[in-house]
């Protein structure tokens, strides 16, 4: 059962979910729902509950993304999606910025209306096996080339999990570039700040009435709280047993998966 109590689950009138880990695992063949997670969305959407995913994904268009969720068996919406590309292409055109794209092939539709003439910056999303190590230099080469090189990265985790096992995520790929070219990037998705309180304008909800399940200790649940939020860590997904001693960051719950969260909030509603 969930830990210290449920006072974290009153007066709640919104939920943020991550996707992967806690909806489902992906992998190669679409990957596979999490034990009760359909239906645990399907309840928080009869109940009234206002619903939105907050999502590091960057391998999909978000209308591909859905259709993928759809298939799964999840009753989502595109517009029910807070995604880091669409965030991008809003600072990219607020800053004039043309990007060189090292992203997923399957993302590059999203970036369409972007100018991307002379490139100016590098973006950098989970780009799976295109993550070669001449894709990696062109952009070393481009950023380190700039007088003011701007890194923007859709994302910062560390890795994630696929059905097959754990996966390197964009973070790792994004300190290489850090670090040699003695930058700081510039992360657009979890766990910034800005992109939580987009997620939350989205769903219509103060951050103190809104509740954040994932399950990455530090993206979901330390980036939630910062924002004023309540979050759980599922033990799903990439949750692994030594989260639970982190030293910064302290859920103010762990449930055993998403849907004895939903089990728990819809009795105090």
């Amino acid at each position: 059962m969930a830990e210290r109590g449920r006072g974290w689950a009153r007066a709640v009138r919104g939920l943020l979910l991550d996707v992967s880990g806690v909806l489902y695992d992906s992998g190669a063949d679409g990957g596979v729902p999490i034990a009760g997670s359909v239906e645990a969305v399907r309840r928080i959407k009869a109940s009234g509950l206002k619903l939105q995913l907050c999502t590091n994904e960057t391998q999909a268009t978000r209308e591909s993304f859905v259709r993928k969720l759809r298939a799964l068996g999840f009753d989502i919406a595109v517009a029910q999606v807070t995604a880091p590309a669409p965030a991008a292409c809003h600072l990219l055109r607020e800053r004039g910025l043309r990007p060189h794209l090292l992203v997923h092939d399957d993302l590059v539709p999203e970036f369409a209306e972007i100018d991307k003439t002379n490139p100016n910056c590098v973006v950098l999303g989970d780009a799976a096996e295109n993550f070669t190590y001449a894709n990696l230099n062109e952009a070393f080469r481009l950023l380190i080339g700039m007088e003011k090189p701007v890194l923007i990265s859709l994302g910062k985790g560390r890795y994630y999990k696929e059905t097959d096992g754990l996966k390197l995520d964009v973070g790792a790929y994004m300190k290489a570039l850090e670090y040699a070219c003695d930058i700081q990037a510039e992360v657009v998705g979890k766990p910034s700040k800005r992109f939580f309180e987009s997620a939350l304008a989205e769903l219509g909800v103060p951050p103190e009435q809104a509740i954040m399940i994932g399950d990455d200790i530090v993206n979901d649940v330390g980036g939630a709280q910062q924002c004023g939020m309540r979050a759980l860590q599922v033990r799903t997904g990439k949750f692994r047993p030594s989260d639970e001693n982190h030293p910064e960051v302290k859920p103010d719950a762990y449930v055993n998966n998403l849907a004895e969260a939903v089990d728990i909030i819809l009795q105090e509603l």
